[in-house]
């Protein structure tokens, strides 16, 4: 019995002292070497949700984005970091015989189906718009980016700088040229692009390289100027971060 009793004793004891020990301090990660900014440079394919038939989309929509970014990670969570920037957003969309008015002084934007008249053979509709990206960043080794995986979440905001259409090789309905291959025509209107960009984004990838997607919440054409459309981006990013 004294020896149970002396057993007990000394497991309380040292339950007792372990209680009051102070809990060790978490190691902080070194992030001396890991860069606070960097670009980030996204290139891939655009499509918009909803289309009507008469906007007829054809060929590689793409987009081109590039960004000055800065990197805050957390005091408490080092493999957490908030990112964001400034830069520029692109998109370039294609359409297979379609003629798209761009300076019409309609009150909405006119896509013809252009199968038995005149039109341009390549034909695309561009948006240029200054955007601010925010990213909440996860890193599974966020003292070396370069052999980590990342994944992000985040969103972005841009305000539309310039719009224009562009069509290459005038041609008639049977497909022949009528002023030549080279020739080229540009139209500039900010009328019918919606001026506010309203993005919701998406990362995952390894070292540099990533893929990313983006879901545009404003529409593509400003409100009473066509059809709900939508913009979906899916694409590569190369980022340092």
């Amino acid at each position: 019995m004294k020896k149970i009793l002396l057993l007990l004793s000394i497991i309380t004891g040292l339950s007792a002292q372990a209680q009051n020990d102070p809990p060790k301090p978490k190691s902080k990660i070194d992030l001396v070497n890991r860069s606070k900014d960097h670009f980030m440079i996204q290139f891939g394919s655009d499509t918009w949700t909803s289309r009507p038939d008469s906007v007829r989309t054809g060929g590689f929509s793409r987009h081109f984005n590039f960004y000055f970014m800065f990197d805050k990670p957390f005091k408490n969570n080092q493999k957490m970091s908030i990112g964001y920037g400034l830069g520029l957003g692109s998109s370039n969309m294609f359409f297979k015989n379609v003629n798209v008015d761009i300076r019409s002084t309609s009150s909405s934007l006119p896509f013809t189906i252009a199968d038995s008249i005149n039109h341009y053979n390549k034909f695309k509709l561009t948006s240029i718009y200054a955007e601010i990206p925010v990213e909440l960043r996860y890193f599974s080794n966020p003292a070396n980016p370069n052999k980590s995986w990342k994944f992000a979440i985040g969103a972005k905001i841009g305000t539309l700088l310039k719009a224009y259409t562009k069509g290459k090789n005038y041609v008639n309905k049977n497909g022949q040229s009528i002023y030549g291959t080279s020739i080229i025509e540009k139209e500039y209107s900010r009328k019918f692009i919606n001026p506010t960009n309203v993005s919701i984004t998406g990362r995952v990838g390894y070292g540099a390289f990533s893929l990313h997607g983006a879901y545009q919440v404003t529409g593509v054409l400003r409100d009473g100027s066509g059809a709900n459309m939508n913009r979906i981006s899916i694409g590569l990013t190369i980022s340092g971060l």
